[in-house]
């Protein structure tokens, strides 16, 4: 690559040097010659002296007369000029000093002029945003009390906001982030299909996916009138579900002695008042009678007051069973069952019944499986039927309805796509219901027929009215992750900045790392709290030189893990980001070799800032903090999140100068760093 900048100063000065001592070498050879020749004494023999010494006198003299006037001059002006294009707002300048001193008022109102235009621009942006800045302060807020876990995705997949319930919901958990996948997050292979398929309208569609070691049940809708933004809700079906079969089951125990004692009562009372209506004297016989009744109202009472208490747990837990709007089910059944075919036809007028989806689906789902010495063909209708205190779910086939010993051996089969497995019976006792099956009249068709509740609505669902507060988000217009990585714009890139802090500097003679920090750009802005900062045993004490610099202690990293233990968690973290590190063939070579496979590309800073300045001296991180204005917090440096964030902040000010040069990509990018590559660098702290 040709440089366009000035040469670097060792090389030039190498250059001047060399020249003037071959002048000098050149004209005391001449003037010997010359001596030799003319046989020249006295002041004659000075002048052809002085005269032969004078071009390399002069070279030399006019060479250190360009460094101090114009170039030192060029160079101070380079660095300010990088510093401004990085930080516009710096006040901290030099005038030009030397042959450049004339340029210092047209700098110093070039200046002036881009504050004022930016201040302008602030200004007007400040304004016109007052009002965007009002709705986000709301709905941050109401993010923040928000107790359910929300989740917002963009058409690629991407995160692109979550709230407190959902971090606290998926707290240790390394694929929740801005920016990251959904498939990070959730097995894909459980949402692939249904994603596909969702409504625009924003209708929701709900399923069970298994999530670590729990059942998620998620509610899925499409955002609607957006760019194919995914609005994501979860909660724990595992917990709801043992809460079912505990506090649920245990009620359902308790019918039983309650239709108990409630019969002995009612029997007793008959006899007592037959026994009044008798012409005979029985005193102890009633009085025994009496004596049943109020035994029986003791235990009648005490097992009605623990069905209370148990009705009381059940309703702290929240309610379960939703609104759902009966199309909408029998559609989701259809994805459920087979998304290639339609298997059910909605038949009838659609109504409200409330019921818990994703249990009702896998009932019907097992229902079908059990169908097949039944039916005649594989295609069902489904209808939904009102009563003065049900909303009758149906499904129909054409064939002969099911005997009651099937029924019965089908209600104790278990569901096994449901958290805990429940069986068919406990989820109609989840939803205080039954299951029968009839004949139709027409003697050709039977239906499976289902009680649920029903709700006080008549209406269809109507799409919910778009939110532009969910759409002003800048991960959406990133170029899709299937894009070509050379070819993605140096603003888009998704980077983790990472560092790390060894016992030495001697990698490949046992020195090794002891802490690992990274920190996340997203959409070209440095996240706040989606960091990864570890501590590492090396097994081996650290040597008090390296302690000296970086602070870590023996003690701070004896209860640490191993470095083998903590890259899986940090290959996690990465996801596909691009790697971004300050001489990072050492931070590599550190991570290198230890069984985790980093195969992303790397930028390095370093690199980056020798291409851009090849004439300036100082490319190591301090001298560039300085170059750039950059304000590190005291305590920062030399730690491995401290240099990982101030190492973001370098890349901050580095981009726009990158583009500036029409480095717009990061293949263009790679190219450029690696005219910049050398050996040395790999040694360097």
């Amino acid at each position: 690559m040709t440089p366009k900048a000035l040469p670097k100063r060792q090389r030039l000065v190498g250059a001047w040097l060399l020249l003037s001592g071959l002048s000098l070498l050149g004209g005391a050879l001449f003037a010997a010659w010359l001596e030799s020749q003319l046989n020249v004494r006295g002041g004659y023999r000075l002048i052809l002296w002085a005269g032969c010494f004078s071009g390399g006198i002069t070279l030399f003299l006019v060479g250190l007369l360009l460094e101090r006037l114009l170039f030192t001059p060029l160079r101070s002006l380079q660095a300010q000029l990088a510093r401004l294009a990085a930080n516009p707002d710096t006040e901290d300048t030099w005038p030009p000093q030397g042959w450049l001193k004339g340029l210092a008022p047209d700098l110093r109102r070039v200046q002036e002029s881009w504050h004022s235009d930016r201040h302008s621009l602030h200004k007007a942006r400040a304004e016109g945003a007052q009002s965007a800045t009002r709705i986000r302060k709301a709905l941050e807020a109401l993010l923040q009390v928000l107790e359910t876990p929300l989740l917002l995705y963009d058409k690629h997949r991407r995160l692109m906001l979550f709230n407190q319930a959902a971090e606290r919901f998926f707290v240790n958990t390394q694929g929740l982030g801005l920016g990251k996948r959904l498939e990070a997050l959730l097995p894909l292979a459980s949402l692939q299909q249904l994603l596909e398929q969702l409504p625009a309208n924003g209708t929701p569609r709900e399923l069970l996916v298994p999530c670590d070691q729990r059942w998620l049940k998620v509610i899925i809708r499409r955002v609607p009138e957006s760019q194919g933004e995914t609005l994501i809700t979860c909660s724990d079906a595992t917990a709801a579900w043992a809460s079912e079969r505990g506090e649920r089951a245990d009620l359902a125990r308790m019918l039983t002695p309650l239709r108990q004692h409630t019969a002995s009562l009612v029997t007793a009372t008959d006899a007592l008042s037959q026994l009044r209506q008798s012409t005979y004297e029985s005193g102890s016989l009633a009085q025994r009678l009496e004596q049943v009744v109020r035994e029986e109202s003791s235990a009648l009472g005490e097992t009605v007051a623990n069905v209370s208490e148990l009705v009381e747990a059940m309703q702290q837990q929240g309610e379960r069973l939703t609104s759902i709007w009966s199309n909408d089910f029998w559609q989701m059944l259809d994805d459920y069952l087979d998304p290639a075919h339609r298997l059910i036809t909605p038949i009838g007028m659609p109504v409200w019944f409330k019921g818990d989806a994703p249990a009702l689906m896998a009932l019907f789902g097992s229902l079908v499986k059990h169908l097949s010495d039944y039916i005649t063909g594989s295609v069902f209708e489904g209808e939904v039927s009102l009563s003065p205190k049900h909303t009758y779910l149906d499904l129909v086939w054409k064939g002969k309805p099911i005997p009651e010993s099937e029924l019965t051996k089908w209600l104790m089969h278990p569901l096994n796509t449901l958290p805990l497995s429940p069986s068919a019976a406990d989820v109609l006792r989840q939803h205080a219901s039954d299951a029968w099956s009839t004949q139709d009249t027409d003697g050709q068709h039977a239906r499976l027929r289902l009680p649920l509740l029903g709700v006080a609505q008549n209406a269809a669902p109507r799409s919910a009215p778009p939110r532009p507060e969910f759409h002003d988000f800048g991960i959406a217009d990133l170029p899709s992750p299937d894009t070509t990585l050379a070819n993605c714009a140096l603003r888009s890139l998704e980077l983790v900045i990472f560092d790390t802090e060894t016992t030495g500097l001697e990698l490949r003679r046992g020195d090794t790392v002891i802490s690992l920090g990274a920190c996340r750009i997203v959409n070209g802005r440095l996240l706040a709290s989606d960091v990864f900062d570890h501590y590492v045993n090396p097994h081996k004490p650290i040597p008090a030189a390296s302690t000296a610099i970086h602070g870590i202690t023996d003690s701070d990293v004896n209860e640490a893990p191993r470095l083998e233990q903590v890259l899986p968690h940090f290959r996690d973290y990465i996801g596909e980001a691009v790697l971004l590190a300050h001489n990072a063939s050492f931070d590599m070579l550190a991570i290198s070799q230890k069984g985790v496979l980093f195969d992303m590309p790397v930028l390095d800073t370093l690199l980056i800032s020798r291409a851009l300045d090849e004439g300036l001296d100082g490319h190591d991180l301090d001298s560039l903090v300085q170059r750039y204005g950059l304000t590190l917090p005291p305590g920062l440096r030399h730690t491995a999140l401290g240099d990982a964030r101030v190492t973001g902040e370098l890349w901050l000010a580095l981009l726009p100068r990158l583009e500036a040069r029409g480095i717009t990509t990061l293949e263009q990018l790679l190219a450029l760093q690696a005219s910049a590559f050398d050996k040395e660098d790999a040694s360097a702290s």
